[in-house]
C-alpha cells in the first residue's frame, strides 16, 4: 500500500508539474503572438528620432560622372561637308564644397598626363570623385561643369577651352536625396541633366556601412531597417523588387506593390523591368528606349559590311532627347548578356515581312529577358519594315543595305540624278532615317493607327522625278514617315506638324513609346499595304480582376492630380478602379489608378499607380516625403 501510494504521489506531482508547464508556455505563447508587432522582417518601430548622420562610417561623398554625350553631331550631318567626322574633344570640372576636380589632369604616382574624352559619347567610360566632409555635416554641394576644347585662331592652328553646360546640386545626407537643377521626379529624370550641349548621366551618393547605399539616418527613423544590414537584396514585402531600388524610387518596401503591371511613366517598360535594367540608366518615372542591335554578315565581295553605324545612333538619341524620351542602343555591350546586341547573322539578299522570316533571329540571337523591353533590330537587306514576330507585337525591325550589282548601281543612279554622290554622311542620314520611320510605326505612328496617308504613301513617284501633284501635296509633310524624304541627306526627323492639315501632322504629338509591347490594332495579313483608314479600337477601359471602375474617385483623383501628365506635353485620361472584396483579397491596395495617352494612335491603358482609401473617402498613396515631414515636423 505504502508503495502505491507513493507511486500516486509520484504520478499527481508529475501530472502538477506537466500541468503548470503546460499552461506557462501557453500563457508566454499567447503574451508573445498577441504583443508581436505585424512588421515585415528587419523593420523596427521607433519613435524616438536618432538624429546622428554618420554613426558608422567616415562620413564623405562620391560623384560618379556615368556619361556624358555631345549633342552637336545631328546638325553638323545635316549640313554638307566633313564636320561630322571631327570629333570632339572635352573634359569635365568639378567642385564639391570647395573642392575643385579637373578630370583631364591625370596623374598616376609621381607621372601627369593630359587626357580628354574624344568621342560623341562616353558611355561605358565611367569616372567617380569622392569628397571628405566634416562628420555630421547635413548638405553638401556638388558642381558639374563641361568644358570642350575648341579650335580658335586664324587658322584654327590654336585651341582654347569654353564652358559649355554646368549644373548644381546640394546632396542631404540624411535622405540620400539631392535637389537644385537635377532633383528627384523631375521633369527629365533624376541623376540626368539635359544641356544646350551636353547630356549627362550621373550619381551621387555617401558612404555606406552596409554598402546598400541607403543613409544611416533614413534606415534608422523612416525605413526602420537596420543600417548594419545589406537591403540592396532583401525584398521583405515579397514583390519582386528589393528595398533599396524601392526606397530610392519612392515605394513602400513593406508593402506589396504589383511591380509587374506598374509603368508610372507608359514606356511600356514595367517596374520589374526597370530594376532589371538599373545598371543601364532605367528610369521608372521617365521614358527609356531600348533597342538591341545584330546585324547580317556579308553576301560577297559587292555587299559591304552591315553597321549601324554610330552617327545613324546618335542622331536617333538626339531626336528622342529634344521631345525627353531616353533612347539606348545595344550594339555590342560589354556587359550585356548572351546573344545581346553585336551578333553576325545568316546573310540573305531579301527578307520577306510576309512570311515572319525574321522569327528565325528573334527566336535564337535575341534573349527572352529582353523581350518586352527592348525593340529587336537587325541590319539586312530588302527595304526597311516593323513587324511582330510573336504574338502581333511590333517589335521587330529591319532596315536594309543596298545587295548586290543591281541595287548598288540604282543607288549610284539615284544620287547621280540628285546631283549627288553617295557619301559617308548620306549613308549614315539614310540609315538612321530609315530607322526613325520604322521606330515611329513600334511607337504607335503609321498609316492606319493615324487615319493619315501621308504616311508610307508610294504614290510619290519616285526621289528623282517625283510626282507634281504629289510635291504639291504631301510634300509639305517633312517627316521620315514621308517615303519622299525617308533616304534625303537634309530630313532626320519627324514632322512637328507646323504645315498644318491637311497635309502635316505632329507625328511627336503620337508618340507612344509603350505601343511595342501591346498586339497591335490591325493584324498584317500577307501583301498588305496601309490605307490610312480608322483601325480597330480597344475597349474603352481594361478589365481589372477584382477590381470595379469607380467614377467619384476617378474625379478626385483628377482633382488632386490636376492638369499633370506622365507624357507631358501628351495628356492622359485617367480611370480609378476599387477594390471589391477587402476581405477576400487583404493583401491588394484598395485603388488602382490607370492612365491612357490622349491620342488618337491608341486606346491602351496601364496601370499608373496603386494606393488606398481612409474612411472619410480621401485617397492615400505611399510618400518618403510626407514620412520625411511627419518626422521632422
Amino acid at each position: 500500500m505504502y508503495v502505491k501510494r507513493k507511486q500516486r504521489i509520484i504520478i499527481g506531482v508529475s501530472l502538477l508539474v506537466i500541468a503548470v508547464l503546460l499552461v506557462g508556455s501557453a500563457y508566454v505563447y499567447i503574451e508573445y503572438y498577441t504583443t508581436k508587432k505585424e512588421t515585415p522582417p528587419q523593420q523596427v518601430q521607433s519613435t524616438i528620432i536618432d538624429d546622428r548622420i554618420s554613426p558608422l562610417e567616415n562620413q564623405g561623398l562620391v560623384l560618379e560622372v556615368l556619361r556624358i554625350r555631345d549633342r552637336e553631331l545631328l546638325n553638323k550631318l545635316l549640313i554638307r561637308g566633313k564636320s561630322w567626322e571631327t570629333l570632339p574633344q572635352f573634359y569635365y570640372k568639378t567642385n564639391m564644397d570647395g573642392l575643385e576636380y579637373v578630370s583631364k589632369d591625370v596623374q598616376q604616382q609621381f607621372q601627369q598626363a593630359e587626357i580628354l574624352f574624344n568621342t560623341w559619347d562616353t558611355m561605358f567610360q565611367e569616372n567617380k570623385i569622392m569628397k571628405d566632409v566634416e562628420e555630421e555635416q547635413e548638405t553638401s554641394q556638388a558642381t558639374l561643369t563641361i568644358i570642350e576644347r575648341v579650335p580658335a585662331g586664324l587658322l584654327g592652328l590654336k585651341t582654347e577651352d569654353v564652358e559649355r553646360d554646368s549644373f548644381t546640386v546640394t546632396y542631404n545626407y540624411r535622405t540620400g536625396r539631392w535637389s537644385g537643377a537635377d532633383s528627384f521626379k523631375d521633369k527629365d529624370g533624376y541623376g540626368y541633366y539635359l544641356g544646350e550641349t551636353f547630356e549627362i548621366w550621373f550619381n551621387l551618393y555617401q558612404f555606406d556601412y552596409d554598402n546598400d547605399f541607403i543613409p544611416y539616418w533614413t534606415e534608422v527613423n523612416i525605413l526602420h531597417t537596420d543600417p548594419a544590414v545589406d537591403d540592396s537584396q532583401l525584398d521583405p514585402d515579397g514583390d519582386g523588387i528589393p528595398t533599396a531600388w524601392e526606397w530610392k524610387w519612392g515605394y513602400d518596401p513593406f508593402t506589396w506593390d504589383d511591380h509587374r503591371s506598374l509603368d508610372p511613366d507608359l514606356d511600356g517598360i514595367e517596374n520589374i523591368e526597370e530594376y532589371q535594367m538599373a545598371n543601364w540608366f532605367a528610369d521608372p518615372f521617365v521614358q527609356d528606349i531600348y533597342i538591341e542591335v545584330d546585324v547580317m554578315g556579308r553576301g560577297g565581295l559587292l555587299d559591304p559590311p552591315h553597321y549601324l553605324y554610330k552617327e545613324s545612333q546618335q542622331g536617333i538619341i538626339e531626336r528622342f532627347a529634344e521631345h525627353n524620351i531616353h533612347c539606348f542602343f545595344d550594339d555590342g555591350w560589354p556587359n550585356g548578356p548572351k546573344h545581346g546586341g553585336g551578333d553576325l547573322l545568316a546573310h540573305y539578299d531579301i527578307l520577306s515581312q510576309d512570311s515572319g522570316m525574321m522569327l528565325q533571329f528573334y527566336n535564337n540571337y535575341f534573349p527572352e529577358e529582353r523581350h518586352g523591353i527592348f525593340r529587336y533590330v537587325v541590319i539586312g537587306h530588302g527595304g526597311g519594315f516593323a513587324i511582330p514576330s510573336k504574338n502581333d507585337v511590333y517589335d521587330t525591325i529591319q532596315i536594309s543595305y543596298p545587295s548586290g550589282r543591281f541595287q548598288i548601281f540604282q543607288q549610284v543612279m539615284l544620287y547621280f540624278f540628285l546631283g549627288r554622290v553617295p557619301t559617308q554622311r548620306g549613308v549614315r542620314v539614310s540609315l538612321g532615317g530609315t530607322l526613325l520611320h520604322e521606330f515611329a510605326h513600334s511607337c504607335s505612328v503609321d498609316a492606319d493607327n493615324c487615319a493619315f496617308e501621308g504616311i508610307d504613301n508610294a504614290s510619290y513617284g519616285s526621289p528623282i522625278l517625283p510626282a507634281k501633284e504629289y510635291v504639291e501635296t504631301w510634300g509639305q509633310y517633312r517627316s521620315v514617315l514621308n517615303y519622299l524624304y525617308c533616304h534625303n541627306p537634309s530630313v532626320f526627323d519627324l514632322s512637328d506638324g507646323k504645315n498644318g492639315p491637311p497635309y502635316d501632322q505632329n507625328d511627336w504629338g503620337m508618340i507612344y513609346p509603350g505601343y511595342f509591347e501591346f498586339n497591335s490594332n490591325l493584324v498584317e495579313e500577307p501583301y498588305y499595304h496601309p490605307t490610312g483608314g480608322e483601325a480597330v479600337v480597344r475597349n474603352d477601359r481594361p478589365n481589372v480582376s477584382g477590381y470595379v471602375y469607380d467614377s467619384n474617385l476617378t474625379e478626385k483623383f483628377v482633382t488632386q492630380i490636376q492638369d499633370w501628365s506622365p507624357m507631358d506635353p501628351i495628356k492622359v485620361n485617367w480611370s480609378v478602379f476599387r477594390l471589391i472584396d477587402k476581405e477576400q483579397y487583404p493583401n491588394y491596395k484598395e485603388i488602382k489608378v490607370f492612365a491612357q495617352p490622349k491620342i488618337k494612335t491608341t486606346q491602351i491603358w496601364e496601370l499608373y499607380e496603386e494606393g488606398n482609401v481612409d474612411t472619410e473617402g480621401n485617397l492615400q498613396f505611399y510618400s518618403f516625403d510626407n514620412l520625411l515631414k511627419e518626422i521632422t515636423s
